[in-house]
């Protein structure tokens, strides 16, 4: 189930285990992942995917922090943390990246450029 919630003044969003979502995702505060995106993500905040959580499709956020699955063009702003449990598969853009062991990443990743500003 997908649900807004307030924690410590800020506002996000959530997508629970065991839930889909099929479509884009647009958003003006962060979002928990730990269901399954079939879609685009555009967050203006920061993107959690949790170690149950999948994302096939364009993400576009501020930063980033991935325990799960995402497969598809990343863009981050600025962080992108790729965690132990993390599987990524596809294109990356960021200003930072982080990658910890045991993280997969098959793909590319070009850092300091959005994917706009390719050449």
């Amino acid at each position: 189930m997908a649900a807004t919630q307030q924690h410590a003044g800020a506002m996000y969003n959530s997508l629970t285990v065991g839930s889909k979502i099929v479509g884009t995702i647009t958003t003006d505060n962060d979002i928990r992942v730990d269901g399954t995106i079939e879609g685009d993500v555009n967050c203006a905040g920061k993107l959690v995917v949790g170690e149950k959580g999948v994302v096939l499709g364009t993400v576009v956020c501020q930063n980033a922090e991935v325990m799960g699955c995402i497969e598809g063009k990343i863009e981050v702003k600025q962080s992108l943390a790729l965690r132990a449990t993390s599987r990524v598969k596809g294109e990356i853009y960021a200003q930072t990246l982080t990658v910890e062991p045991n993280a997969i990443f098959n793909g590319t990743c070009v850092m300091g450029k959005t994917s706009k500003d390719k050449n």
